[in-house]
């Protein structure tokens, strides 16, 4: 197996964080994994820095137990709330005798195509190479050894807002950890959700959290699109709680209890005994009432998402349908029929079972994990690890130079 990395998901109902390796053949060995509520977010913005860094010391701190060593950083989630992806093609013409082309000349021009205009609040924290075109001839995955007088790379820049960087930064460094780099949510999560043939294919993946919703597309098992609203799964819980005038406590509990967002699959439209909260007193409620409230917020968040795709204009067709993941639907019966009905495309629920992560909360946090250890040179760049009392391995503190390297 490589070296050990670290993943962690700040979201914005838990913190997940994952230690594990990732063997040659790109597979996944969890070595341990904690999670930690998180109050310090809201709508995938951290607006408590203190509550954010006792949320990522807690899962880090139970995730260490597990894995029975010390950790001293890691590689973070960005949600898609705070990035946006630009179009980028760098050139560059091979000059070594031989026309051969190496490593460096790929680092030389995924540089260039870094070199482009960005606006003073953002910051470049990712390059995605789309494909690599030597003397013409495009469509070529890795192009060190050919040979050719020019090389050059379509490239999907991906910026984050200055201020959301700075604040995941800190939150880390509050909590004594090192931040190895940043990883697009989507990016991470796709490693775990939609399948290599659906990302083949075409497919659509909508990871619905508990404060904010991601939707991106996958083509060629390249991340073509990738947008977020700021709907989750807790503004179905407030939904509940408005609608029926109970405590959000009771609410949440109600949701869970009865997992369920389309009226016709109810069995059993028994009443619920609930607290009112304006008379705190109990009451009656019907199940159906519930599910409908539920139903209504789910097809929502479905309708924006096509809204998004539709407004980007993005062509072709997707064969492998929608492919559903998060804490916010994953667990609610109904949520793949909405799907469908709203985007006339088959769907399914992401239920992959990740070593010994099963639950879906940990999907992003594996996720990283596995996306920094299954690039071609992503073996190389572990995180910081203390085996008891075993010297911390010194790093890299260049997050630009670990990117290249990892498509080198």
């Amino acid at each position: 197996m490589g070296n050990i990395i670290v993943g962690i998901d700040i979201g914005t109902s838990k913190v997940s964080t994952v230690i594990g390796q990732v063997g040659k053949a790109g597979e996944l060995e969890v070595l341990g994994h904690g999670m930690e509520q998180c109050n310090g977010i809201k709508k995938g913005v951290i607006v408590d820095i203190e509550s954010t860094c006792s949320s990522i010391k807690s899962a880090v701190q139970k995730a260490e137990t597990v894995a029975g060593l010390k950790i001293s950083s890691a590689y973070v989630s960005i949600n898609g709330v705070h990035t946006s992806i630009i179009k980028s093609r760098g050139r560059l013409a091979i000059s070594n005798e031989n026309r051969e082309i190496t490593s460096k000349d790929v680092d030389k021009v995924l540089l260039a195509a870094r070199s482009i205009n960005i606006s003073d609040d953002r910051e470049i924290i990712d390059i995605i190479p789309q494909q690599f075109i030597v003397d013409g001839y495009d469509e070529i995955i890795d192009p060190v050894g050919m040979a050719g007088l020019t090389l050059e790379v379509d490239a999907d820049i991906i910026t984050g807002k200055i201020t959301s960087v700075q604040n995941i930064v800190k939150s880390m460094e509050r909590a004594n950890l090192k931040t190895d780099g940043l990883i697009v949510e989507a990016l991470a999560t796709s490693q775990l959700a939609p399948t290599q043939d659906e990302k083949e294919m075409g497919v659509i993946l909508i990871d619905i959290g508990g404060g904010t919703t991601d939707i991106s597309v996958f083509k060629n098992k390249n991340m073509i699109f990738n947008e977020c609203i700021t709907v989750g799964g807790d503004h179905i819980t407030n939904d509940v709680a408005i609608g029926l005038k109970i405590p959000y406590s009771e609410a949440e509990k109600l949701k869970r209890e009865f997992e369920l967002a389309l009226s016709s699959l109810i069995k059993n439209d028994q009443e619920v005994t609930v607290i009112d909260i304006n008379e705190n007193k109990k009451k009656s409620v019907k199940v159906s009432e519930i599910v409908e409230i539920i139903e209504a917020r789910v097809f929502e968040i479905f309708s924006l998402c096509k809204e998004l795709l539709e407004k980007s204009q993005i062509k072709g067709e997707f064969p492998a349908g929608i492919v559903l993941t998060g804490g916010g639907i994953s667990y609610v019966d109904g949520g793949r029929e909405l799907a469908t009905e709203v985007f006339d495309l088959p769907s399914r629920v992401a239920l992959q079972k990740t070593d010994s992560v099963s639950k879906i909360e940990y999907y992003t946090a594996a996720g990283i994990v596995k996306y920094v250890g299954s690039h071609s040179k992503g073996n190389a760049y572990g995180s910081e690890v203390k085996h008891h009392k075993q010297k911390t391995q010194k790093k890299e503190k260049n997050i630009l130079k670990r990117i290249l390297k990892f498509f080198a």
